[in-house]
């Protein structure tokens, strides 16, 4: 195993997880704030540095426990940056490594975005690092990275804006992205879209930066004290010499693969993760995983197993959450399915009023004909863990009739799902 990063992935290191720790404190925060008056007294708020350090809790020990299962294993493991000579053989460093089999998990990194002054952005992994949580703090982009983020600063004090191009989160049901937008201008986070950035400079003898943006209205500039990169994430290839190993990519750098996630120019190369998205993938963790659990079958037993993409749940962790699974509605409309949509506002049944959360959407889009849950689309408090019952309806063909016919733990979240359909 090669790797130039620390051991354990992006997920563990400075992804998903250390990004969920920090949305638990901010969780936390936002919670007392709106129980205050209503049983609950006194404030709450994020220590920044005490944050991090318990963040580093659950990262610094990731790489060398990995290192140790894989010593456990007998896994050689190797570290620098891998790079193809041939077709069948890798150069790390001075060292050759010539394989039967070579299996491509290089994961994705930021997009370079061409601007002046470039350089001055960090990326999401260096903003889980930060030791001072700047005041005023600018994203480039409106997607996951961005809005998660956004958030949890707003919630630990700093002065937020996003600048994002297109319509943010296109995976998503339109509506319920433009409630949580709608949602998330009203507690102070300045959204800005149609927003073109042109150039990042510093500023002489400050700690700040100057914004430049572009909009069908003209062009304005922003003063910030960090620029953080969310504008999207392209797959890692440029410096794997794809070329001397003959492996095609396609035009966002994706290895391109066939149905088994064997290269389709090189069948000793099989790729699985964010390096490759076919048909169905998602960019998400538990994604790469099953997909790398595809490739190691393939790999021992021949090519025989292809990866299941049915009902794959994804959540935006805002404040609170967006979360979908299965056909939007747009989608499942373009296809041409009869559908039965249901959709309403959940911000006055008792699941939100209980904790005081303002706001809450759920659409569901069932196939007409087989009763079955083809998609579903929540936005609110509990988002986050109720899609993944709609996930089950979704992969296993679970009816309406079914699902509303269960008997659910109430008083939860979840035992609202019957009223969704």
């Amino acid at each position: 195993m090669v790797d130039d990063q620390p051991y354990g992935g992006t997920c563990a290191n400075r992804g998903c997880d250390p990004k969920k720790v920090l949305v638990g404190a901010a969780e936390l925060v936002a919670w007392q704030r709106r129980m205050l008056g209503h049983g609950v007294s006194g404030s709450a708020a994020i220590d920044w540095r005490d944050l991090m350090r318990f963040k580093r809790t659950f990262t610094e020990p990731v790489p060398k426990s990995r290192e140790q299962a894989f010593d456990a294993r007998g896994i050689t493991q190797i570290h620098g940056e891998a790079r193809f000579i041939a077709e069948d053989c890798l150069v790390v460093g001075e060292r050759e490594l010539h394989a039967g089999h070579i299996v491509i998990a290089t994961g994705a990194g930021p997009r370079p975005l061409g601007i002046p002054g470039e350089e001055y952005v960090i990326s999401s992994t260096q903003f889980l690092e930060l030791e001072e949580l700047p005041r005023r703090i600018a994203f480039l982009g409106a997607g996951y990275i961005s809005l998660e983020f956004a958030h949890i600063a707003h919630q630990a004090g700093a002065q937020v804006v996003i600048f994002g191009r297109g319509r943010p989160l296109e995976s998503f049901d339109e509506t319920l992205v433009d409630g949580l937008l709608a949602h998330t201008r009203a507690v102070g986070i300045d959204v800005q879209l149609g927003a073109d950035v042109t150039a990042v400079e510093r500023i002489e003898r400050t700690d700040s930066f100057r914004v430049g943006v572009t909009r069908e209205g003209g062009r304005s500039e922003e003063d910030v004290q960090l620029v953080v990169h969310g504008a999207g994430r392209t797959p890692n290839t440029a410096r794997l010499g794809v070329d001397a190993g003959g492996v095609r990519v396609d035009g966002q750098g994706a290895v391109v693969v066939n149905e088994y996630l064997q290269s389709v120019t090189n069948p000793r190369v099989y790729a699985a993760g964010d390096v490759t998205l076919p048909t169905g993938s998602m960019p998400l963790t538990p994604v790469a995983g099953h997909e790398g659990a595809v490739v190691a079958s393939n790999l021992l037993d021949g090519n025989q197993k292809r990866p299941d993409y049915r009902g794959i749940p994804s959540v935006v962790f805002t404040l609170p959450p967006l979360a979908g699974v299965g056909l939007t509605e747009a989608a499942a409309r373009a296809r041409n399915i009869d559908i039965r949509v249901n959709a309403g506002d959940t911000s006055k049944w008792y699941s939100s009023r209980r904790t005081r959360e303002p706001v809450g959407m759920f659409k569901t889009i069932v196939d007409a004909h087989t009763d079955r849950v083809i998609g579903a689309h929540l936005f609110g408090g509990h988002a986050a863990e109720v899609i993944n019952l709609f996930a089950f309806a979704v992969r296993f063909g679970i009816t309406t009739t079914e699902l509303k016919h269960m008997t659910y733990a109430y008083p939860t979240s979840a035992s609202d799902l019957p009223y969704m359909l």
